[in-house]
């Protein structure tokens, strides 16, 4: 018997080589790890550079790097990007904070609460269907041209969907340590702050950083539709004056700051949540 087990582990072993890249659900070096980032950059930076200089599609459709890194300097010259970042920025963090200030305790108590996840979860599981840009017509009726309606238009793209992660984080706390609270004398206050909200943390933070991404696209969405500042505006006059080197620059900005911002969540995870693996 033991020797067919030892030849059923050599079996398998050939079938599936220990390889350091194809390892499964295992942390690889960091050398290699950092390798890897390197080429996810490199290499489409490489292909664009080549592709773009070698003439066959017009700089009308594919502007070369040199082109765009002009276009920024441009704009950075003017001043123009920089308030641009700062409407797009401002809206993004008050719309959004907003939304977190209301998902995580409300998906808290749904979560903790079969009562309130009853009352709850039906309208939120219908209204998290409606595409949040179909609200800017009523947004607009009700709130103006102002910087209301982008703000509110980001809390309801974000609210439902936090909400609802959140919630679902709860229903993983093991119910051993709700039971030991309560053994050792806990009261409901005390397992929903110094039990659940604890375990959950991380999977707070995670849902924010996931959640953030959809701020941003909401926010430019919503300056392409009614905006004189902001990223999306900017895209949008671009588009117009059919300056394609602008277009990439304000695309790659707003992905070096959405990259930022992931890189802050991930920070905060690893201080707030030193328990919690990476």
């Amino acid at each position: 018997m033991n020797q067919s087990a030892d030849d059923l582990q050599k079996h398998s072993q050939k079938m599936l080589p220990q390889t350091i890249f194809w390892r499964i659900a295992e942390e690889i070096p960091k050398n290699l790890a950092w390798t890897l980032m390197f080429l996810s950059i490199t290499i489409p930076m490489l292909l664009w550079w080549v592709i773009s200089n070698t003439g066959l599609i017009p700089s009308l459709f594919l502007p070369t790097p040199s082109q765009v890194w002009n276009a920024f300097q441009r704009l950075l010259a003017s001043g123009d990007l920089q308030k641009d970042i700062a409407f797009s920025l401002f809206r993004v963090l008050a719309g959004f904070s907003l939304a977190a200030i209301v998902s995580i305790p409300l998906g808290t108590l749904m979560g903790a609460f079969a009562s309130i996840r009853a009352l709850l979860e039906p309208i939120i599981g219908i209204v998290r269907y409606m595409p949040a840009p179909a609200f800017i017509p009523l947004l607009i009726l009700y709130l103006g041209l102002g910087e209301i309606p982008k703000i509110m238009l980001i809390f309801i793209g974000t609210l439902f969907f936090n909400t609802l992660m959140v919630m679902d984080a709860v229903k993983f706390v093991p119910q051993h340590l709700l039971e030991t609270t309560y053994t050792l004398g806990g009261q409901r206050k005390q397992v929903l702050l110094q039990v659940i909200f604890p375990f959950i943390l991380p999977n707070i933070i995670d849902a924010c950083r996931v959640n953030m991404a959809a701020s941003w696209n909401l926010v430019i969405v919503s300056e392409l539709v009614a905006a004189t500042e902001g990223l999306g505006r900017r895209i949008s006059v671009a588009q117009r004056y059919l300056k394609t080197d602008e277009i990439f620059a304000g695309l790659i900005v707003i992905g070096l700051i959405g990259l930022a911002i992931d890189l802050l969540f991930r920070l905060l995870l690893r201080v707030s949540c030193k328990w919690a693996k990476d």
